[in-house]
């Protein structure tokens, strides 16, 4: 497929970067659009866990407040979630993930499970989440997280996974990964019963 970028700026350089472009990209039909712009939200990637116990049938979520959920929701704005961060360019998201179930929840897990990759919002924002499933087994540390410095207020929810599923479906829980992740796990189970 050919695109061909016409002109490009940055609008906005902070802790995120918006980005102007003008661009034509090629067709189904093989012609040429006419000249389109577009902005971009330059996010980079981001990775988020769903911690399981399997030995409970409970997961792990985290509960924080979130602006853009505010904006929408007044006078809400706290939103159930995974944990996740995002991913800088000296580590792995694997690391990133490890780093974050400590500093989010808490926790530290022997193994990750890879659910899958995806855009979260591909018409307007470059952000790609690398999901992941992870694991609590016995001795796992536990505790509550959050990183003051950073901004955060975390309250750490371990809840039966059957009452996240259902959270999910009523509206409860309505950041995306986490229903994504959520639902991952149902099928998984459904699949391992038969």
């Amino acid at each position: 497929m050919r695109v061909e970028v016409l002109s490009s700026s940055r609008e906005y350089d902070g802790f995120f970067q918006f980005d102007r472009a003008v661009l034509r990209f090629e067709r189904f039909d093989g012609e040429m659009t006419q000249p389109v712009e577009r902005l971009v939200f330059e996010r980079g990637d981001s990775v988020a866990v769903l911690l399981h116990d399997p030995r409970y049938d409970t997961v792990v979520l985290v509960e924080q407040f979130r602006f853009p959920a505010f904006l929408r929701e007044m006078p809400a704005g706290r939103l159930l979630e995974v944990v996740a961060g995002t991913v800088d360019l000296s580590r792995s998201p694997e690391e990133v993930a490890r780093t974050e179930l400590v500093e989010e929840a808490g926790y530290e897990v022997e193994k990750l499970e890879p659910v899958g990759l995806f855009y979260v919002s591909p018409g307007a924002c470059t952000e790609r989440i690398h999901l992941y499933i992870g694991r609590i087994a016995a001795g796992d540390r536990a505790g509550s997280g959050g990183g003051v410095d950073e901004g955060e207020d975390i309250r750490v929810h371990q809840v039966p996974f059957e009452t996240a599923l259902r959270w999910a479906r009523d509206g409860t829980i309505r950041d995306a990964k986490t229903i994504i992740a959520l639902q991952h796990l149902a099928l998984q189970r459904r699949s391992a019963d038969g």
